[in-house]
């Protein structure tokens, strides 16, 4: 009773200890004393996701702007036009809605440099941009349908192709002759968790995703728990990934892990495909647990090594002669 009570009243000290004063400080009378300009800017970025002075990549082969007012252009007045062009840099100079415009009320003056600026439909912008971020040009690159159904037709494919041909010759193969590591299958089970949280966000919370593509970050706490938790395992597929690799050099001769790579690699794209497909469709879920149950199945159904050599280190299964150097292990 002595030991436990002690031992709560450590818990009580550190938990004291972790806590601390926070001194709020003055606040002002102006200090939410916004103009109608600044309350329109946050408005706007709440629901656009991006406001003044962000930068934009043009990623189509060129986009046109013109040089006057938007309600000169809508009034059918002669407008000076002015083309940028594919890979060009540029920022937000100002925005404008324009409510008699039936077309797109939003107007978006873009600027290239000091000389070359214009306005344009916030449409037919966002149709010709991305964001200026290396990770958002990731995240539009795969977002490209028809990049999607051709890698997703290739994949299932290939993976069909190469898993067949590997289980005709015998050779190891994650799910169906394993090597006696389990990170090849917690490689699969964390590539098919990604895509069904990846297609959850976008079924269920697509404006919590968007906002994510306008300003991302490689850092799970720094983003709300659904895209946190996408992040840490991608984080987490990077990881395990490098160990799987470590483990296969160490298990396997050369040319049976050039061989079994290649199968891995091939089940986690068809993975990948098949749960971020289904996932939109509501059937990843329970495809999800089922595959979850067989993945483990499959890996503890077959026998693993007991024993170390004491000589070689080699793996095996009972005590004896080893296979690798022929020492004699009691």
């Amino acid at each position: 009773m002595k030991r436990f009570l002690r031992l709560i009243i450590y818990c009580l000290l550190f938990s004291v200890s972790l806590s601390s004063c926070y001194n709020q400080g003055q606040l002002s009378p102006d200090a939410w004393d916004l103009t109608q300009q600044q309350l329109d800017s946050i408005s706007f970025y709440t629901t656009h996701h991006y406001t003044q002075n962000y930068n934009f990549l043009v990623r189509a082969d060129s986009m046109a702007i013109i040089k006057q007012l938007p309600a000169e252009a809508i009034s059918d007045m002669p407008v000076d036009t002015l083309r940028v062009y594919k890979g060009e840099h540029l920022v937000v100079a100002d925005i404008m809605t324009v409510p008699a415009d039936s077309v797109d009320s939003i107007w978006v003056k873009v600027a290239r440099d000091q000389q070359t600026f214009g306005w344009i439909h916030e449409r037919d912008m966002l149709a010709a941009v991305s964001p200026d971020d290396a990770i958002s040009e990731f995240i539009d690159f795969f977002s490209n349908v028809h990049l999607l159904v051709a890698l997703a037709l290739l994949v299932i494919v290939v993976g069909v192709y190469v898993c067949l041909k590997l289980m005709r010759h015998q050779a190891k193969l994650v799910h169906f002759n394993d090597i006696a590591s389990f990170y090849p299958t917690l490689l699969c089970l964390l590539v098919a968790a990604a895509a069904t949280v990846y297609s959850s966000i976008q079924l269920f919370d697509p404006e919590k995703w968007r906002h994510f593509y306008y300003h991302p970050t490689l850092n799970p706490y720094a983003v709300p728990f659904t895209l946190g938790l996408f992040l840490v395992t991608l984080w987490a597929i990077l990881i395990v990934a490098i160990a799987a690799i470590d483990e296969v050099r160490r298990l396997l001769p050369l040319g049976e892990a050039v061989l079994y790579l290649l199968g891995l690699g091939a089940t986690c794209g068809v993975v990948y495909v098949v749960f971020s497909v289904s996932t939109l469709y509501y059937i990843g879920y329970p495809l999800f647990a089922a595959y979850t149950v067989f993945a483990l199945w499959r890996y503890f159904r077959h026998p693993r090594p007991r024993y170390l050599c004491g000589r070689c280190g080699a793996p095996l299964y009972k005590k004896g002669t080893c296979p690798k150097c022929g020492a004699f292990n009691e």
